[in-house]
């Protein structure tokens, strides 16, 4: 069954069924958990980690409210991608105790098993099952951010879908249709890049690193490609993965602005809301500045639908985002208070109250379907459907995947700006690769 055909055919059916779904949803969620404060927690200060994304503001601002309803005082220490990997892995290596929680990226969870830097949360998930309210939570959320095999080195905290962004002015103006496979969407990229009204069809990153390296596999992933085989070691000089990287170039090279060789995914991001590129794939956590008339020049003339995947290859929608670990280092009373404040920031009513505030992320089928949120974004049927068929797998959660990344951010680079050979560029990062195993 073609999940994005069904999903437009079905829209009325979400919309007519929406009512009762909510109904059914706020029996489940009708209040996060009644927290007073408690004297053995007078004078308990922790220290989050997080990662400079949308959710940050929220997390700010919520750690206040934590602290006045429990006493607990929780203080967010904002940073990069790169300065909170680094960061928290001295933290945790040196044993230095500074770091109580930190925002985990869902490519970490493997390196976090394997160090056992972590608290390992199974059991403090059964005993508080009936409070965390398991079966609101999506299970690949609960699968990919913080699971390991029969792990759970982190609980699952923002969310993302990656996701089909694009100008749906545009393509009612040029008679275009809202891509059903990659073709189409490669059709429609050339057809929307005119480069005489700075107008451009497609962008991703081009950023050497780790922004490349992702947005590449998100592709690679639609397109049928693996860094992995069945065995679980490196195939990253697949025939699949040379033909994905061929045509990831062509497409910067006939469809994206100039400068897009040097986004990451800040950059990416604003030349979408600027009006410079009709497409975007990206994750949902961007999706709700678009229509913010302080940050978007493309207000009332986006939309966002669901990845397209190439001819033949099955579909299935990119998982990512974020979970929340404790330091493992930590004492026990810290460590009390830090899943305290895990479960209330991730319960069914402070996320919605994060959601409406922009935060972007989320775990709940429950704040999928609440009418404030559908009424605020009205694309959450696709996320709501992105998740259900959500494979948070692509990116193998394993703990050589850092240095991978490191190796693809350097070879997929050099095929966009230095002109090396998609085969040569795979075939040395697969020789590098194969030391790592």
């Amino acid at each position: 069954m073609n999940i994005r055909k069904s999903l437009r055919k079905n829209s009325s059916l979400f919309q007519t069924c929406a009512g009762a779904l909510i109904m059914t949803f706020a029996v489940m969620t009708t209040s996060a958990p009644a927290y007073a404060a408690d004297d053995k927690y007078k004078g308990v200060e922790l220290n989050l980690a997080s990662q400079n994304d949308q959710f940050s503001g929220p997390l700010v601002t919520l750690a206040k409210q934590f602290e006045e309803e429990t006493g607990i005082k929780v203080t967010v220490d904002v940073l990069n991608y790169g300065e909170l990997l680094t960061k928290s892995t001295a933290d945790f290596i040196g044993n230095a105790k500074g770091i109580d929680i930190v925002t985990m990226d869902i490519v970490w969870s493997g390196l976090y098993a394997e160090l056992g830097h972590t608290v390992e949360l199974s059991k403090l998930i059964a005993r508080d099952a009936d409070e965390i309210m398991l079966d609101d939570i999506y299970p690949v959320a609960m699968k990919s951010l913080g699971g390991v095999g029969d792990k759970q080195v982190a609980f699952p905290f923002a969310g993302y879908a990656n996701v089909l962004a694009y100008r749906a002015d545009l393509y009612t103006e040029n008679g275009i249709e809202v891509p059903n496979n990659f073709e189409e969407l490669i059709a429609a990229a050339g057809k929307l890049t005119m480069p005489d009204k700075n107008q451009f069809g497609w962008v991703a990153n081009g950023q050497k690193g780790p922004a490349v390296a992702q947005d590449w596999m998100s592709y690679n992933n639609q397109l049928g490609g693996s860094i992995l085989n069945a065995e679980g070691k490196p195939a990253l000089n697949s025939a699949e993965n040379i033909k994905s990287l061929t045509v990831y170039r062509d497409l910067f090279a006939k469809a994206a602005p100039p400068a897009a060789v040097n986004y990451d995914w800040g950059g990416r991001e604003e030349s979408f809301r600027q009006g410079l590129v009709a497409n975007m794939q990206t994750w949902s956590v961007g999706a709700s500045s678009y229509d913010n008339p302080e940050l978007s020049k493309v207000v009332g003339k986006n939309s966002i639908a669901l990845a397209p995947t190439a001819k033949g290859v099955k579909q299935n929608y990119g998982f990512g985002g974020w979970a929340l670990a404790i330091n493992a280092d930590i004492d026990d009373l810290k460590k009390e208070a830090a899943w305290k404040f895990i479960k209330w920031v991730t319960s069914p009513e402070i996320e919605k109250k994060a959601i409406l505030m922009g935060s972007g992320g989320f775990i709940r089928k429950s704040t999928a379907h609440d009418a404030a949120v559908v009424a605020k974004y009205p694309f959450m049927p696709v996320l709501h459907t992105s998740f259900m068929n959500g494979d948070g797998e692509y990116r193998p959660r394993i703990p050589q995947y850092p240095e991978i990344q490191d190796m693809l951010g350097t070879a997929v680079n050099a095929v966009l700006t230095a002109g090396a050979d998609p085969k040569q560029a795979l075939d040395n990062a697969q020789a590098q690769a194969e030391k790592l195993f």
